[in-house]
């Protein structure tokens, strides 16, 4: 199957939009960073990020279809990043995927962003053989994952205070 996928990650302070055929072609990815905007406050202020990604969202989603191809009509289906992350961020990312796949009349999936990390590594080295062992560090989640099949894991630790990313 051949599926055209819109995604949409706005878990943190960067807003990513990304458009895929298939399982692995990529069509479009786009990320636009707020590293420079919280700079000087020392770190993220949330309220901050959440704004900044009402501002880009939009025109970044259109600068993937272009970029693709494509317009909104042959998308099959949207997904987004729907936790973990900071609340203000996720919910423009959410309510953005929600209204396009319903004006389109589209699938709409939620997306774990932390436990989904693993399937970026299919992107660069290929398919699994299965079990497989992930060690996911990424910002304020570290998890060890054992997978058994695709969508079938266990989550064999977390760290429960601090985070090794």
């Amino acid at each position: 199957m051949n599926a055209i996928g819109l995604g949409l990650d706005t878990t943190f302070d960067d807003t990513s939009v990304a458009i895929l055929r298939g399982a692995r072609e990529v069509l479009a990815n786009l990320t636009l960073s707020q590293y420079r905007d919280h700079e000087e406050f020392g770190g993220v202020v949330p309220e901050r990020a959440s704004r900044k990604h009402l501002e880009v969202i939009h025109p970044l989603i259109r600068e993937a279809l272009a970029k693709a191809g494509l317009d909104f009509a042959d998308l099959d289906y949207i997904a987004v990043s729907n936790m973990p992350g900071l609340l203000g961020s996720l919910l423009v990312g959410v309510t953005v995927a929600k209204a396009l796949a319903w004006s389109l009349d589209k699938p709409l999936i939620g997306v774990n962003h932390v436990e989904s990390h693993p399937y970026a590594n299919i992107l660069a080295s290929g398919p699994w053989k299965f079990p497989v062992l992930h060690l996911v560090v990424a910002g304020g989640h570290t998890l060890l994952l054992r997978a058994d099949a695709h969508f079938d894991y266990t989550i064999l630790g977390r760290t429960m205070d601090d985070a090794a990313g």
